[in-house]
């Protein structure tokens, strides 16, 4: 059995799973495409797996370049290009390959801060524990208990190797929130004056971080990186950054991939063996794509549906899942 041919469903109606009918039936989900599988499943859909391991990277000798050169300098990289064209996968190729553990991923927009990507201080939370101990014979958890790092704060609060920091999509902040970035990158250190401010002999703080139920010792309300991160900004180029933030990150521009790309990363994320059956879908994407208004991600579903059945021809199929970004839905 092929790469391909595992795609295939294994219901008696084919691919659709959807009738419309109205009486209910048992069906058999199919198993999802690759880069819609969260490690719950396998690839036969029936028993719990380990997470999927990220599907190559593929990337030119130019921007792989650029992307050393920002881990010898320590420097932010600020990725741009279309969507769709790995701008924050490329975090997540990183920090796989270079075994740096789960990606921290602050997505930003138009209300998004600092303080909230460096900690979370529950006041009210804290107040009320107070307030339900106060007749209780055990003492309410201490101030650490109350205070989460987010995502950048965690990543600068890690011990020994470096952890990856995405920032995605800095262009949908606030115009100020890269100048408010600029001081944490240059000094690698923040103060989390809730803590600052304890009494002598309170020196040391449990705080949680912002992954799961794991928690880090910040001395005397300082967070101070012993390894700066590895951080990848990703940018739509939807505005231009100051040039103090631009001077200080390395700047990668990822290109619209060509015929050859798009055919490896197909092969990449499906097989190989299933270039030959999404050959017609290949070229109808090329001559359908202009600028910024078709992203891989679409190529890579209208071929994952073919290959699990679905009959419609290129342009049909193409048609289904290939709507122009930049247009109305």
């Amino acid at each position: 059995m092929t790469a391909a041919d595992h795609l295939m469903p294994q219901n008696p109606d084919g691919w659709r799973l959807f009738r419309g009918e109205g009486p209910p039936r048992q069906v058999t989900m199919p198993p999802a495409p690759p880069w819609r599988r969260f490690g719950g499943q396998d690839t036969a859909g029936s028993e719990a797996a380990a997470p999927r391991a990220p599907r190559p990277y593929l990337i030119g000798p130019t921007q792989r370049d650029i992307v050393n050169a920002a881990l010898h300098l320590r420097r932010p990289l600020l990725v741009t290009g279309h969507p769709g064209t790995g701008k924050s996968s490329l975090a997540h190729a990183v920090a796989h390959e270079l075994s740096l553990g789960p990606v921290l991923r602050w997505p930003v927009n138009s209300r998004s801060t600092l303080a909230e990507a460096l900690y979370q201080y529950d006041a009210v939370g804290r107040l009320r524990e107070t307030n339900l101990r106060q007749h209780a014979d055990d003492d309410a958890p201490g101030i650490g208990y109350f205070i989460r790092l987010g995502p950048l704060g965690t990543a600068l609060v890690a011990d020994g190797r470096p952890r990856v920091l995405l920032v995605d999509e800095l262009d949908k902040g606030d115009v100020d929130l890269p100048n408010d970035l600029l001081t944490v990158f240059e000094e690698g250190e923040f103060e989390i004056p809730e803590l600052s401010r304890l009494p002598p002999g309170e020196d040391d703080v449990e705080v949680h971080s912002s992954r799961g139920g794991d928690t880090v010792t910040v001395h005397r309300g300082v967070v101070r990186c012993q390894e700066f991160p590895v951080v990848v900004i990703t940018s739509n180029g939807e505005r231009e950054f100051p040039p103090a933030f631009l001077r200080r990150c390395l700047r990668l521009d990822l290109p619209d991939p060509d015929e050859e790309r798009l055919r490896a990363i197909v092969a990449a994320h499906l097989g190989a063996d299933a270039l030959p059956r999404v050959d017609d879908l290949v070229r109808a994407f090329l001559a359908r794509r202009a600028p910024g208004e078709l992203a891989t991600d679409q190529l890579l579903n209208a071929a994952f549906l073919r290959l699990g059945g679905v009959d419609l021809d290129a342009e049909g199929l193409l048609e289904a899942v290939l709507h122009r970004l930049g247009g109305a839905l």
